[in-house]
């Protein structure tokens, strides 16, 4: 296995150090149920604007549906399905562009369906799993496949399973997978007081 803790500039939350995305997913280890009900009540459990909890999710469970799970498999790119062919479990977060409670338009439904998404990564990591989110799938594919309704916008994929050794990958994502994570200084991305004016 590949570990992959992230160099941090100060101490942050050890389940934070640990996530990461890996591609090596082992395709011999399912996700258990009572896993999966555990790693979608993080998500229910996320903050959003008047409480509106836009997102849903579509969730595929390959070792219990395997015909549904390779229709939404077919939906994501060529290269995303070099590696995903190994995860168990397929994920479709997507998003209300409108409010529950007045039927106005929710500008905030991506951001606050992030964070459920974010959620769903941390809670995956504090169960020895790991979770990869992607953008490269054919949303209006996945739409028409699944009857996904229109106001509802497909943000992201997300692949869920017990990580294995890189030499499952093709050779140019084998390398990929094993170089250290890296991320810009804290000051490039962080101001304070003033646009551009880094936070020490």
């Amino acid at each position: 296995m590949t570990s992959k803790i992230a160099k941090t500039q100060v101490p942050v939350h050890d389940i934070i150090a640990r996530r990461w995305s890996p591609r090596a997913f082992d395709a011999s280890k399912p996700v258990t149920r009572e896993q999966l009900i555990s790693i979608l009540e993080a998500a229910r459990w996320a903050p959003s604007c008047f409480g509106d909890e836009p997102w849903r999710y579509l969730v595929w469970d390959k070792n219990s549906n395997l015909a549904a799970w390779q229709r939404a498999f077919d939906c994501l790119g060529e290269f995303n399905q070099q590696w995903v062919k190994n995860a168990p479990i397929l994920m479709l977060a997507t998003a209300s562009s409108t409010f529950r409670h007045n039927g106005k338009p929710n500008a905030w439904h991506m951001y606050d369906t992030g964070a459920s998404s974010e959620n769903i990564c941390l809670q995956a990591t504090s169960l020895g799993l790991f979770a990869h989110q992607m953008g490269g799938f054919d949303a209006d594919k996945i739409r028409q496949e699944f009857d996904i309704p229109k106001e509802f916008a497909c943000l992201a994929m997300i692949a869920v399973g017990y990580q294995t050794t890189p030499d499952v990958l093709p050779k140019d994502l084998e390398a990929k997978e094993i170089e250290e994570r890296a991320r810009r200084p804290l000051e490039e991305c962080f101001f304070e007081n003033s646009w551009d004016a880094g936070i020490k």
